[in-house]
């Protein structure tokens, strides 16, 4: 019968016996705890009925004896089942062999049990075999002098210089010195040979008679150490008994001494099991038992599985065989909230139910602290490195399971039931961070010339030279095979790495036999899990992922000696290992082997960073916050969102009940039912958010998430400086950096500001370095990367602070920076790059100072924290960087804004073709439901045609001279196609009862955003600065070139400025215009409408033989080489874009003069 996890014995089950309660220990063991231990063992048999228990005589060693024998009497065990024991040969009595096992002068006892030597070193064996198993004989020394005893194998022969124990076939122990022999002789045991209890305290001692009595106990006691209701109910819980008295866990060795004892004398399997049993029961018992304030039931659980961890040898088993596998080890250091008991008491006043609230929240993080030190204690000892008696030390043996369990998460991420829980990982990984930063700072002490944990990072060796495996993720430059093709000179130029050309061969020639597989089957089962469970861009030709780690299993890496750099190089064979198959040498090196850092660029520092098994330990945890952890914080803050919205609904709810009338009994009554579910559910959910603002969102939580920000920008930093190498570099790091500095800002406030961190304006701006470098980085490839550092640097110049870290950075990168960012529009995806030139301009543009559009104000959006929704914050020092390569470079600055009228023209005529199906369907008989995503396609290019605008108003306002100054080759053309774009804009919108206000009046759900006011006001902008702002001889030129295009209709000029018909109704005077829009505190006032008004004039009639026989809206003015064909200047330069020929005859054009009418004509 088991309890359940433990938690229904009561806590004075687990109290030892205080001193006044103690029998007095007389002789060598304690006779209670002896007795009722062995009763617990062997119980009584069920013919003596149940009261004989009370009446059991006590058990002691003098008794002992027949106590077994009547047990083995019970248990029929006959002499015959003895031949039956496996691992055995010989007679059942096992006596001297004096017959041949002997050499030198001996005189033997009749019976063969005695012998005495009378020679130098005369020996003799017994007549039993033993091969498998575990064997205890008792031999009785009856006089001093030099003796050995011990085994020896059939091959061993002796003589009068080499007894047993001289030779390698043979083992012996001379109690006497208090050695052990093995051709070689080190310390071994002690002298006293005692077993004895005091006060709690076993120590076991090796007294040949205890040992044999011992072993006949567990003969009989090991099967039920395998039972698991048993080990739940009898064996942990006396284990915790031994804990029960307090104090440190080194104060009781006591369970120390048992698993020595266990190990001793049962079977490995029978331990094994037994350790598996009692984990698995203390995880039982750690998840499921009651959340009490004190943690009481937690903290004991964590003590005794520290006391356990303790012990080396079940420390490597578990962590070899129980640890990460089914993630227990990230449960144990989980701490789950509770609901059985309310954090804080409630009183009737505000104020001191949030102070008691506080104190609550204090005590319980108080708490928590106990149970986070005590998981921190088991991660030490699971990182232990110095524990290599046994084999092995525990650090590699948790590493390699560590990487294992990555690997299991990172290769399962579609299928969550196999996966550790998030919410484990997120307790997991803060707990592991700290356990490595107490390593790294112990190494640090020992050791002064290596970096401290605040300079923490992974050097960049680790991402191309092979010993850490990172299982077909991706690298910024696409698949690993396919980088190690291609930068093969480069490894060898920068990190003195060679890779064998045969191999390589090898590698593409398996590639090819393997694309023409058709079955997924045939191929390595690593590369199908991966290969599922990952999916990667279609763009990508190189390699598939399945085949990305074997190439470098199967390729040859060598290392260069520098010294001599003319010679060939020596080659060093390297090849990847499975996680199993490493061992200490192939992560930290030795005798010149680098390890883990083989294959350092000259770039990086020669300098020692610390253990090297803690650097790969370091990157796992970095994979792990990528893998899950951060989609868990942001979880966890729907929680205080929805305190907040329980908090506003009872307030409103309360206030309802001060203004109901008296007489409304059954409004009254519905109110008070409301008040008192939301009441209800906001002391849950408060219950839940200490919980959770002591685990997850804490102040140490915070600077732990803050160390895993600044050791990624430091990794990407130094891996950025070995120029192409970058490219190994796993997409994760930059993943990691971007979401860790998004949790800081968005998960860990209010209750911790991230500007209280320290050095967080330096981190800003180092953070925001990397994103003005990389996010346009050739080296990088990935579509998905790219967007995310897209997106990053768009959200990054959205709030002031940021934007001032991004103004801090050097001037060269802001260069660098604005130059990507006007790149044409072209081939890529241009829609955040324009949105983040837009962020750049909000503020300074015409009625552009708004943070919601103005008939928007009086709803509520859905989420006040977008980046969109923040205050206008330009940049008056990028916009000069802007204006200055606009100006310099002619090329870019006419080849970049071809591009941003080339998309507004697609935006635009796409938002009023699906505003048009839209109407089409409002206006049918039948209903029809537009399809949401329709509506969001639409309301996104309608948002497209304003960014657009938006950057050709700025780019017109910083630099002018590139539209109206017609010295500049493309400056008249781009006026051109700009006031074409212009007018198509007005005429849409503008006209009376158009299709634009019909749709815009049926308000449908995805449409806010689509109005007249944030278009109009960014087509006055461009017009306003064209027409008023400009020098009269570029005001002339604009209107000419405005009023003679086809599209100019004079009505949309004047519905703009609120000139409509004077005879018009009142009702059709509700149509939109500047002056009907009143400017708002975040508004610019509308400027200048009157001398728009008076800057459109009419121009004079042209004879239509003089306009272009194209476009028949400009004049003529360029004659072609050599057909002397006409056009306007417009026409021509547009087409020769694309075509050299001739728009009549084909001819090919080989130059365009300027054309000017005759007077005569």
């Amino acid at each position: 019968m088991s309890s359940k996890g433990g938690t229904a014995l009561s806590r004075r089950s687990y109290r030892l016996a205080s001193d006044a309660e103690n029998p007095k220990v007389t002789g060598i063991v304690n006779e209670k705890l002896l007795s009722d231990y062995l009763q617990h063992v062997f119980p009584a048999s069920s013919k003596q009925g149940p009261a004989s228990a009370a009446y059991r005589k006590t058990l002691t060693f003098q008794d002992l004896g027949a106590h077994l024998e009547k047990l083995l009497a019970e248990d029929n065990v006959t002499e015959d089942s003895r031949d039956q024991i496996e691992g055995c040969l010989g007679p059942l009595t096992v006596v001297l062999d004096h017959s041949s096992g002997f050499e030198g002068l001996l005189f033997v006892d009749d019976d063969l049990l005695g012998v005495i030597g009378h020679s130098n070193f005369s020996s003799i064996r017994a007549t039993t075999c033993v091969y498998k198993g575990k064997w205890v004989y008792e031999v009785l020394v009856s006089s001093q002098g030099l003796m050995q005893i011990g085994w020896c194998t059939l091959n061993c022969r002796f003589n009068q210089e080499e007894g047993v124990g001289d030779t390698p076939d043979s083992y012996a122990y001379d109690g006497n010195r208090v050695r052990k022999w093995n051709v070689t002789t080190t310390n071994y045991g002690k002298e006293e040979k005692l077993v004895e209890r005091d006060s709690g305290t076993w120590q076991i001692q090796g007294d040949p008679t205890i040992l044999v009595t011992l072993a006949h106990i567990f003969n009989h006691f090991a099967p039920l150490m395998c039972k698991v209701y048993l080990v739940e109910d009898v064996l942990m819980n006396f284990l915790l008994s031994i804990l029960e008295g307090g104090g440190s866990v080194d104060e009781h060795p006591l369970i120390q001494q048992l698993l020595d004892l266990f190990w001793l004398l049962m079977e490995d399997h029978e331990v094994n099991e037994c350790l598996k049993q009692l984990m698995m029961s203390l995880l039982r018992a750690y998840r499921f038992s009651p959340i009490i304030p004190d943690l009481g039931f937690q903290i004991h659980y964590l003590r005794l599985t520290t006391a356990i961890l303790r012990h080396e040898k079940s420390r490597k088993y578990l962590l070899s065989n129980t640890w990460l596998n089914n993630s227990p080890l990230s449960l144990l250091t989980c701490i789950q909230g509770k609901d059985e008991r309310d954090t804080c008491e409630e009183t009737a006043e505000e104020r001191l139910r949030r102070r008691a609230y506080e104190r609550g929240c204090h005590r319980l993080k108080k708490r928590i602290e106990v149970v986070e030190e005590l998981q921190v204690q088991i991660l030490r000892l699971m990182l232990n490195n110095k524990d290599k008696g046994t084999g092995e030390a525990s650090r590699y043996i948790f590493l390699n399971k560590f990487r294992k369990f990555l690997q299991e998460n990172a290769s399962n991420r579609g299928n969550p039931t196999v996966l550790c829980p998030p919410e484990y990982m997120v307790c997991f990984i803060h707990r592991l961070i700290t356990a490595i930063r107490s390593y790294w700072d112990e190494g640090k002490r020992k050791s002064p010339g290596s970096i401290s944990s605040e300079d923490a990072y992974v050097p960049p060796q680790l991402f191309y030279n092979g010993k850490v495996d990172y299982f077909d993720l991706q690298r910024l430059g696409g698949l690993l095979s396919h980088l190690k093709k291609t930068l093969k000179d480069d490894l060898a130029a920068k990190a003195n790495i060679i890779i064998d050309p045969a191999e390589i061969q090898a590698s593409s020639m398996d590639d090819l036999d393997e694309d023409e597989e058709t079955g997924a089957a045939q191929r390595p089962s690593g590369a199908v899990a991966m290969g599922g469970a990952l999916a990667r861009p279609s763009w990508l030709s190189s390699p598939t992922l399945g085949r990305a780690n074997r190439f470098l299993s199967t390729a040859a890496v060598s290392l260069m000696t520098p010294r001599r750099p003319l010679a060939p190089p020596e080659k060093v064979k390297v090849r990847t290992l499975a996680v199993e198959q490493r061992t200490e040498e192939d992560i930290e090196g030795s005798h010149g082997n680098d390890g883990l850092l083989l294959g350092r660029p000259l770039e990086e520092p020669d300098q020692p960073i610390t253990e090297k098994s803690l650097l790969e330990i370091l990157d796992g945890v970095v994979m792990m916050y990528n893998l899950s952890v951060h989609q868990q914080l942001g979880k966890m803050v729907v929680v205080s969102d929805d305190v907040h919205e329980y908090a506003v609904a009872l307030k409103d709810t309360e206030e309802k009940i001060a203004r109901c009338p008296s007489r409304r009994l059954d409004i009254l009554e519905e109110l008070q039912k409301s008040q008192k579910v939301f009441a209800e559910k906001l002391n849950h959910l408060s219950r839940r958010l200490a919980w959770i603002n002591a685990t997850i969102y804490s102040k140490e939580k915070m600077l732990d998430v803050y160390w895993l920000l600044r050791v990624c920008i430091r990794t990407i930093e130094h891996s950025d400086s070995t120029g192409s190498l970058f490219a190994f570099m796993p997409e994760f790091y930059l993943n990691v950096a971007m979401n860790s500095y998004s949790a800081l800002k968005n998960y860990f406030s209010p209750s911790n500001c991230m500007e209280e961190l320290p050095g967080y304006e330096e981190t800003l701006t180092q953070l925001a370095a990397i994103l003005a470098k990389h996010f346009a980085d050739p080296r990088i490839v990935g579509t998905d990367i790219k967007d995310s550092l897209m997106q990053a640097l768009a959200s990054y110049v959205c709030y002031p602070q940021s934007l001032r870290a991004v103004e801090r950075i050097p001037e060269e990168q802001r260069m660098a920076m604005m130059r990507n960012l006007l790149a044409p529009y072209e081939q890529r995806p241009w829609a955040q790059t324009n949105w983040i030139l837009v962020r750049l301009w909000r503020g300074c543009g015409f009625g552009y100072r708004y943070t919601r559009l103005p008939h928007l104000l009086k709803t509520k959006p859905e989420d006040a924290n977008l980046p969109s929704l923040q205050k206008p914050c330009p940049s008056l020092l990028l916009q000069r960087h802007m204006a200055e390569l606009l100006s310099q470079d002619k090329d870019m600055a006419a080849s970049f804004l071809n591009s941003v009228l080339n998309q507004l023209n697609w935006a635009f005529s796409e938002f009023i073709g699906m505003i048009q199906e839209i109407q089409q369907a409002a206006e049918r008989p039948e209903r029809n439901f537009v399809d949401t995503r329709q509506l969001k396609v639409c309301a996104t290019c309608f948002d497209l045609s304003v960014s657009l605008l938006r950057v050709l108003e700025m780019t017109i306002t910083l630099v002018p001279e590139i539209f109206l100054d017609w010295t500049r080759p493309s400056a008249e053309l781009l006026l051109r196609r700009l006031a074409q774009l212009l007018n198509q804009v007005l005429n849409r919108v503008t006209a009376e009862r158009n299709l634009f206000d019909r749709v815009v009046n049926l308000r449908l759900p995805g449409l806010e955003s689509v109005d007249h006011y944030p278009i109009l006001v960014a087509v006055t902008g461009i017009l306003v600065r064209i027409l008023v702002d400009s020098d009269k001889h570029g005001i002339s030129r604009a209107a000419s070139v405005l009023l003679s295009d086809p599209c100019f209709q004079l009505r949309s000029i004047q519905y703009l400025l609120g000139e409509g018909d004077a005879g018009a109704t009142s009702a059709d005077q509700k149509h939109f215009s500047l002056h009907t829009c009143k400017p708002g505190p975040n508004t610019y006032p509308l400027t200048h409408p009157t001398a728009v008004r008076q800057n459109v004039f009419p121009s004079q009639p042209t004879s239509e033989d003089d306009l272009c026989p194209i476009c028949y809206a400009h004049s003529i003015s360029a004659i072609f080489k050599p057909c002397s064909h006409k056009s306007c200047k417009a026409c021509i330069n547009q087409h020769l874009m694309n075509n050299k020929d001739c728009f009549f005859c084909k001819a090919t054009i080989t130059g365009v003069d300027d054309y000017t009418k005759p007077a005569s004509s």
